[in-house]
């Protein structure tokens, strides 16, 4: 029954998805081919008991081909505080990677294993499968072809795997276990290393950094 559920949930946001892509202003490919992750949401049943509501895998799964990962979403909400009597699965709204306004979006990101530092990557159309805002470079190249903000607190958690991320001029490696708590910076993700690098991502929309008008150009 939870697969046909999930089946039909899943065919649900392809049709879903083939409508919005073409209102957005950021693009994405629904796909299979990557690891699934076990989402088990916890709510209340019509006499308010505390009930697990739904367990198995998270269905929109999407891969970003300019950046060759895999995003799978996990939850999202569109205001603080969240309107936790909704019954909507949230997990099926289509979200670009920065938040909603006044809300936030969890999701696990899959980092393949990259040559040369990701040389090679078209930096402007991985910010349109992003949905990020491309008019901030100024004429300035990034220092890596993955590099992009969001106006968000970021959490990441890495699951699996080890990753190096890039800031304006330095760096930090980070591995399985590790949590960075990253404020709107500018950066990168690479993964460096020969597995693939799984983390879990917690984005929450924030208030426009001061460093963004003092350095308006520092990257995208």
């Amino acid at each position: 029954m939870l697969i046909c559920q999930i089946d039909k949930r899943t065919q649900a946001l392809k049709i879903a998805a083939n409508r919005s892509i073409a209102h957005a202003h950021w693009e994405a490919i629904l796909t299979d081919k990557a690891k699934p992750v076990r989402r088990v949401i916890a709510d209340h049943d019509d006499t308010g008991k505390a009930v697990i509501t739904m367990d198995g895998p998270a269905p929109q799964v999407i891969h970003r081909a300019a950046a060759n990962l895999t995003t799978t979403l996990v939850w999202t909400q569109d205001k603080t505080p969240a309107d936790v009597d909704s019954k909507e699965d949230m997990g099926m709204r289509q979200v670009a990677v920065a938040p909603p306004a006044n809300g936030h979006v969890c999701r696990v990101v899959e980092f393949p294993p990259v040559k040369d530092g990701g040389e090679g990557v078209d930096n402007a159309a991985m910010l349109k499968e992003m949905g990020i805002d491309q008019d901030q470079t100024g004429g300035k190249p990034p220092r890596n072809p993955f590099m992009h903000r969001t106006k968000s607190i970021d959490y990441a958690i890495i699951l699996e795997g080890e990753i190096d991320m890039l800031l304006d001029d330095s760096e930090v490696h980070l591995k399985q276990g590790d949590i960075l708590v990253q404020k709107a910076t500018n950066h990168a993700w690479v993964n460096n290393g020969s597995v693939p690098c799984r983390i879990c991502f917690v984005l929450i929309d924030a208030v426009e950094p001061q460093a963004w008008k003092l350095n308006p150009v520092a990257g995208h």
